[in-house]
């Protein structure tokens, strides 16, 4: 990561994977790449070609708001993705959280957690590592070797795989929640560390990564394949606390009385009997 031209790596990728039909442009010719051209992103955003390119090159760091609301349009931002331009935009200056502060987890919390015996749930960082974990998550979840990173479970681990069984829309949306929940903080130590790890170990990371896709998640469904209680269908829901900033709670749900309900009671049982 170049950390010095953030906003000029994001326009690039960006304008890499924006196809012209995407925009509106159907007859363009032959090209060697499906994404837009510098001079087709000038034009649409009405700026000039030079001015432009000085985006993407960092030599110009600073874009109005109508020029930034021209490139959302442009290179069909969606909200979350747009909040990141803004950001690298027009960067805000905000305390680091320390360390102590990003992974203690709030006693009332952890109590709240214990009680949900048929739901998972567990507290995880800004980077995705998992904080804290109820009886039922840490069921759920066992057989990932990598799962105190949920992250680096998803790419590093062999057996996630076979646990997610849509690998790639998990990853995608992992890669894309990391770069939200980074901002602008692209060179916050711990981060560089991560990406410089998982980047090395994974090719599918690298590429992914190189897309520059920003997704915050709130709520979405996940299907499992557990070893011991057979194909779940969850619900997944991400919760920011207010009290701990950069932590997330995530809980799953099954649909009442469906067999994914079934299976997580299942799996609580056999979770309590192993305990």
């Amino acid at each position: 990561m170049d950390s010095e031209n953030l906003l000029g790596e994001f326009l690039r990728a960006r304008r890499e994977v924006t196809t012209p039909r995407q925009v509106g442009l159907l007859h363009v010719g032959s090209r060697r790449t499906p994404g837009l051209r510098r001079e087709e992103v000038a034009m649409l955003a009405d700026v000039s070609t030079d001015y432009y390119i000085r985006l993407e090159q960092g030599r110009e760091r600073h874009p109005s708001e109508r020029v930034l609301g021209a490139l959302v349009r442009v290179l069909d931002l969606g909200p979350d993705a747009a909040t990141h331009l803004y950001e690298l935009a027009h960067p805000r200056s905000r305390p680091r959280e320390t360390t102590a502060q990003v992974e203690q987890v709030s006693p009332d919390l952890l109590r709240l957690m214990r009680g949900w015996a048929s739901t998972p749930a567990f507290v995880c960082n800004r980077w995705m590592d998992v904080l804290a974990a109820n009886t039922l998550a840490t069921a759920l979840f066992r057989e990932l070797e990598q799962g105190d990173n949920l992250i680096r479970a998803v790419f590093l681990d062999p057996a996630a795989r076979t646990f997610y069984r849509d690998w790639e829309k998990v990853a995608r949306a992992k890669v894309a929640h990391l770069r939200s929940a980074a901002g602008a903080d692209l060179d916050d130590p711990y981060l560089v560390e991560l990406v410089d790890e998982l980047s090395l170990e994974s090719e599918e990371f690298r590429r992914l990564w190189a897309r520059h896709d920003v997704v915050g998640k709130t709520h979405e469904a996940k299907r499992i394949h557990h070893r011991e209680v057979g194909d779940l269908t969850l619900t997944c829901e991400l919760f920011n606390i207010s009290s701990a900033p950069g932590q997330q709670l995530t809980i799953f749900q099954a649909e009442p009385a469906s067999p994914s309900e079934h299976a997580l009671a299942l799996l609580g049982s056999l979770a309590v009997m192993t305990a």
